[in-house]
Order: C-alpha cells, then structure tokens, then sequence
C-alpha cells in the first residue's frame, strides 16, 4: 500500500528511510520559512521560525503551547501555504476515539454489498468487504497517504482523553498505523506535524519527548502591528501601532478572558471600516467597538469609559 521509514540518521543528522523510504517534506532554510511565512500573512518570531526549522531538519512534530488566541493554529495554516501543500486538521475533544481520527469502515456499503453476494461463501465476502473501497479515511490515516507531505495539524491535543493521547504515539514515532483487517499502513510521506496545546491539562512526558517544544506568548507591540498590517487590507503603520499599544494595555488589565490576536484583527478591521486612523480622534468609537475585544459581561464592566480613556491616554 506504501513505502514505510526507518529511524535511521543520515551523515547530515536527518531521519531517512529505507530503501522504500517514505516522501519526506520540503526543507527550508529559517530565512526562506520566515519570509514564506510573512508572504502567508504569519509573522514569527525568530524562536519560532528555528523551532518550524529544527522540526523539518528532525523530522519531529513541533508541539506549540500558549494561551488561547496567541495564534497557534495558524502556525500551522501559514506553514502550509508556506510549503505550498495540504493542511489536514484534526480537531481535539473530549471523547475523541480513533474511528474519528483515524480510520471507519462505511457499514451501509457493507451491508449492500453483503445483501448483494448472497449465496456466496462467507469467508469470501468477508475478504471483500474489509477492503479499500469501503474505507472511510479521517484525517491521521490521509495524513501519512498523501504522495505529497501535508501538513498536519492536531489541535488542542490537551483536550482529548489520555487514552488517544497515548494511542497517537505510535503514529509520531513510526509513521504507521495499523487495520487488523488490512495489516500495517506505512506513510506514504511524512507529514509536518504540528500540535496545540492551551493547557488545560498536562500531556504526557512521553508524547512531549516526541515532540520539539516552542511556547508561543502574545506578540509584543512591534509585531502585532506588523500582524495587523499583513492581515487587515487598509491598516496604515500608525493606527496598527496604536491599536497594538492599546491591546497590549488592556491585556495586562485583570480580564476573565485576555484578547487573543484574533480579536485584535477583527477590531482592527473594524476601525478600519469605519475609516478611523487615528484612536484619539474617536475615543467614543473606540470604547463602544471594544466589544471586538472584550467577551465577557465582567470584562466589559471592567473597561468602563472611564478605564477605556485612562488606558487611550497612555497610547503615544
């Protein structure tokens, strides 16, 4: 069905495969992966360009930590576009089991098909059913099939059971999976795997050795701005600095839920809609569209017009 890998290293330190040796992904030097990534409206940090550099060089999954709304998933969304390639997601969640990530067998078809070979020998239609055509492929299993690598992303990991936690490993270790029905599935292409976490619980020592570990933090004022910039059409420099100076405020303000880059991109967009430029010129505005930021009833308590203007007046 597919060529498979080998942990084995070559002279250069990189993971190769054996002769069948399974497609490995484009590499890029950190330079090339920062400017792809800018080019796809992410800007990252030098940290994180050499973690997407190391993970590429090792063939590892980067496991990405942080609060939610720093802006992990789209590490991975600008990555793949970075790379020119798929992005297959699986989303994280309590209860989640393999049949949902991995593989399910399409049980109407089976049953029309069995319907169908009446009469014959039972073992034959057995053989015939447990086969490609009633396979249905969720996002792991099409993840190490591709010919070309995608890249995968496994979001929120923290918030699926322990129990598939520890089933993913063999997939992050080998690449492979394994259908009793079908045998061992080897990848057909490494894919680029990347992993969120938001904290809510603590993973496994042995899922983070597996992994290389970069921690995303809220980006600082210059790099927000340049994130409004690259990703609001008709943000000028100096309402994304004002608008980056003024979230960066309000997040060190005692709020039940901080505004992610999310937010500040919807509500840049928002004063951009309104042709505002400058935030000292529409402080009334600015107050009544915080809501863009703000998600909470306790929040918006808390930034009251009189915090709002306080927290404007420290914005050069």
């Amino acid at each position: 069905m597919s060529s498979t890998r080998s942990d084995s290293h070559d002279k250069n330190g990189l993971l190769s495969g054996n002769g069948e040796g399974a497609k490995r992904g484009e590499v890029l030097p950190r330079q090339v992966i920062t400017e792809r990534l800018v080019a796809a409206g992410y800007i990252a940090d030098r940290n994180l360009a050499t973690a997407i550099a190391l993970m590429q060089m090792l063939g590892r999954p980067l496991l990405l930590e942080g609060e939610a709304g720093v802006g992990k998933t789209e590490v991975a969304k600008a990555l793949a576009i970075a790379h020119e390639t798929e992005l297959i997601r699986l989303q994280c969640y309590e209860g989640l089991d393999q049949s949902a990530a991995l593989y399910e067998w399409n049980y109407q078809r089976q049953l029309l098909a069995i319907q169908a070979r009446q009469g014959m020998d039972a073992a034959e239609i057995e053989r015939g059913i447990f086969s490609e055509d009633y396979l249905l492929e969720r996002p792991l299993l099409a993840a190490i099939r591709r010919p070309r690598p995608p890249v995968l992303l496994v979001d929120e990991i923290d918030r699926a059971d322990e129990e598939f936690e520890a089933f993913l490993l063999e997939l992050l270790s080998d690449f492979q999976i394994s259908i009793p029905e079908l045998g061992t599935v080897r990848a057909t292409s490494i894919p680029h795997v990347v992993l969120t976490s938001n904290g809510t619980r603590e993973l496994s020592d042995a899922l983070r050795r597996r992994c290389l570990y970069h921690y995303v933090d809220y980006p600082d004022v210059d790099r927000e701005a340049r994130i409004i910039m690259a990703r609001v059409a008709g943000a000028g420099a100096s309402l994304a600095l004002q608008v980056a100076r003024l979230v960066e405020k309000i997040r060190k303000e005692d709020l039940r839920k901080v505004p992610g880059v999310a937010e500040t991109l919807d509500w840049a967009a928002v004063l951009v809609g309104l042709d505002i430029v400058d935030l000292h010129a529409e402080p009334e505005t600015v107050h009544e569209t915080l809501m863009c930021l703000l998600k909470t009833r306790e929040d918006r308590v808390r930034i009251s017009r009189e915090v709002t203007e306080r927290l404007l007046g420290r914005v050069a």
